[in-house]
C-alpha cells in the first residue's frame, strides 16, 4: 500500500526516532520533539474543535516563532491550508489576502494585533481570531488554548495532490497571486534539497529566513526529518546572526540576499569571533562573487547558491560543486558560485530557451527564460485561471528570468526579463554590471538599472549604498568599472543612497529606481 508523499510524514518519524532530542529553541524556551509535536497536535484538535475541516485555510503573521513553526504541522495535518503571510506587509495588504483566501482563522503575534483589528471590517469571512503570544479584547490567547487541549483529534487521510499551503507572491507590480503549495510538492522539494544538501540529526539550523517565505524554503520540514534544532530568530541584523551562530553552536542557515550582504559586511569584531564551517544556502537574487569570497574565505563558511521561485516549492536548481572545482582559486570558485547552477535531481526538467520555445545553445552567452516543469511545480495560482494559464502557456512554467547556459551547464541568471537593458542595440545584464561595482571597496550594495540617454536610448545607471563613512564620485566609478567591463556595459550616471528600496522580502524593487523615486541622493 502507498503512502501519500507528505511532510507530515517526517513529523511522524521525527516523533518516533527523535522524541527525546531538542526540536525547537525559542528564547530561553526548549521542547523536545515529543513536546514540540505533542503542542501542535493539541493546536490541531483546538483548531477542529472551531470548526476547520479538511481544505479550509489558517492564516498565520508572525515572525520566526515557535508558534508559528507548530502551524506548519497542526494546519496541514487537519488537511486544512496553511497560508502564512508576510508580516512586514500593510494592514490592507493583509486583509485582501486573507479574504482572498477566504481564511476562516487569522493567527498573529502580539506585535501585529492592532494592525489587524484596523481592518478587521474588511474580511468579515474570518471566524475566530488567534493571539499567538500577548493578549488583546476580541483574540483567543493561543497559549491557553494550547494547554487546555487533549492532544487527540480526527486525522483525516491526507492525499499528496491535497494543497498545504497558499504562498503569496510580493505584488510590487500586481496584486498578489496565491500560490498553491500540494503535500507532494512540498516533500519532494523537501528530499530534493537534503539530496544536494544534507543535514543530520546533529545540525542546528538557525532560522534567519522568514517562515512565511515559501515556507522557509521548506525548511519548516526539512528541519525535523532529519531530527535536527530548530532555532528561531525572532529578528534578524548582525548581532543576532554572530551572537546566536555562537552560543546555539549553528551549523547551518538560510540567507537571502540582504542577509548575506549584511554577515559579508558585519564589524570586523563580530567576524573574528564567528564559528567556523556553518553552511549557508543562499538564493533570492545572484549572489556577487566579492560577497561569497568574503564569507568563505574570512569566515571559514561555506556558501552554497540555490535558484528557484515561490511557484516552484521552491527550489529547482543548485550549484554543486564538482571535483574539477578543486583547483580553482579563489575567485574563480567565488565566481562559479555565484551561478544558479544545474537542476536538481527531484525538481524536475529546467530549460532556457529562446522566443520560439528551443533551447539556446550552451555558449553562456545566448540568453534565453528559463522554464520548468516537473514535481515542484505549483497547482497553479488560487482562484486566479487567467494568470494559470499564461504562466504555464505551452505546458512549461514560464519565470521570467533570462539566463545564459555555459558550456559545462551551469546556468547563470542576467537578470529578470523585465530588467534587461537594452543600450544602443546591445543587451546588457545589470547583474553583470552590479557584480563588478561590489568589488569597490566603497561600495556596500549596488542596483542598475536602464535609464533614457539621448544617444543610446537607455544606458545603465547605477545607485549604490556605501559602506559606513566611504565616498565615491562618479568619474572614480566609472574608471573602476572601465577595468572590469565593456565599454558599453559602464554605468553613464550614479546616485548614492541611504538606502535601497525593496520588497518586504528583500528584493530591490528597480521598478521604482527607474521610476525616479528611489528618494534624494547624499551626493
Amino acid at each position: 500500500m502507498n503512502t501519500a508523499l507528505t511532510p507530515m510524514e517526517f513529523a511522524r518519524r521525527a516523533r518516533t526516532l527523535y522524541g527525546s532530542r531538542e526540536a525547537v529553541v525559542d528564547g530561553d524556551a526548549r521542547w523536545t520533539y515529543a513536546e514540540f509535536l505533542d503542542r501542535a497536535d493539541r493546536w490541531s484538535a483546538v483548531l477542529q474543535r472551531l470548526g476547520v475541516r479538511p481544505g479550509d485555510r489558517v492564516a498565520y503573521i508572525a515572525p520566526n516563532t515557535h508558534a508559528h513553526l507548530e502551524g506548519y504541522y497542526a494546519v496541514p495535518q487537519l488537511g486544512a491550508v496553511i497560508v502564512p503571510l508576510n508580516y512586514r506587509l500593510l494592514p490592507s495588504d493583509w486583509a485582501y489576502m486573507i479574504e482572498h483566501s477566504g481564511a476562516r482563522v487569522v493567527c498573529a503575534h502580539e506585535d501585529f494585533l492592532e494592525a489587524v483589528d484596523s481592518v478587521r471590517d474588511q474580511i468579515p469571512e474570518v471566524e475566530h481570531f488567534v493571539a499567538l503570544e500577548g493578549g488583546r479584547a476580541g483574540w483567543a490567547s493561543y497559549e491557553e488554548l494550547v494547554a487546555d487541549a487533549a492532544p487527540t483529534f480526527d486525522r483525516p487521510e491526507i492525499s499528496e495532490n491535497d494543497l498545504l499551503a497558499i504562498n503569496y507572491t510580493s505584488g510590487t507590480t500586481s496584486r498578489p497571486k496565491g500560490v498553491m503549495i500540494t503535500h507532494r510538492n512540498a516533500w519532494v522539494n523537501v528530499v530534493g534539497t537534503l539530496v544536494h544538501h544534507p543535514m543530520t540529526c546533529a545540525d542546528r539550523y538557525l532560522w534567519t529566513l522568514p517562515m512565511f517565505h515559501a515556507n522557509g524554503w521548506t525548511f519548516t520540514w526539512i528541519v525535523t526529518a532529519m531530527g535536527g534544532t530548530h532555532v528561531c530568530a525572532r529578528k534578524v541584523d548582525a548581532e543576532t546572526v554572530y551572537g546566536m551562530a555562537n552560543t546555539e553552536r549553528i551549523t547551518m542557515l538560510c540567507a537571502a540576499p540582504t542577509v548575506l550582504i549584511m554577515i559579508a559586511n558585519a564589524p570586523d569584531a563580530m567576524r573574528a569571533q564567528a564559528p567556523r564551517g556553518v553552511r549557508v544556502l543562499t538564493a533570492g537574487a545572484p549572489p556577487a562573487a566579492h560577497t561569497i569570497g568574503r564569507i568563505e574565505d574570512d569566515l571559514g563558511w561555506t556558501v552554497t547558491h540555490v535558484y528557484g521561485l515561490t511557484e516552484t516549492a521552491p527550489l529547482i536548481s543548485f550549484c554543486e560543486m564538482r571535483p574539477e572545482h578543486e583547483g580553482l582559486s579563489t575567485r574563480e570558485r567565488a565566481e562559479h558560485k555565484s551561478r544558479q547552477g544545474v537542476e536538481m535531481a527531484t525538481s524536475g526538467h529546467l530549460r532556457v530557451v529562446d522566443a520560439d520555445g528551443d533551447d539556446v545553445p550552451w555558449d553562456g552567452s545566448t540568453p534565453g527564460e528559463i522554464v520548468v516543469r516537473g514535481n515542484v511545480v505549483m497547482d497553479g495560482y488560487f482562484r486566479d485561471p487567467e494568470a494559470t494559464a499564461k504562466a504555464f502557456e505551452g505546458g512549461w512554467f514560464h519565470t521570467g528570468d533570462a539566463a545564459v547556459v555555459h558550456p559545462d551547464g551551469y546556468m547563470y541568471i542576467q537578470d529578470r526579463i523585465k530588467d534587461v537593458i537594452i543600450s544602443g542595440g546591445e543587451n546588457i545584464s545589470s547583474i553583470e554590471v552590479e557584480a563588478a561595482l561590489l568589488e569597490h571597496p566603497s561600495v556596500q550594495e549596488v542596483a542598475v538599472v536602464g535609464l533614457p540617454h539621448e544617444k543610446w536610448g537607455e544606458a545603465p545607471h547605477a545607485f549604490v549604498v556605501l559602506h559606513g563613512g566611504a565616498s565615491l564620485a562618479e568619474a572614480e566609478m566609472i574608471a573602476f568599472a572601465r577595468e572590469r567591463l565593456a565599454g558599453f556595459k559602464i554605468p553613464k550616471g550614479l546616485t548614492v543612497l541611504d538606502e535601497l528600496p525593496k520588497t518586504a522580502t528583500g528584493k530591490i524593487q528597480k521598478f521604482v529606481l527607474r521610476g525616479g523615486r528611489a528618494g534624494i541622493s547624499r551626493q
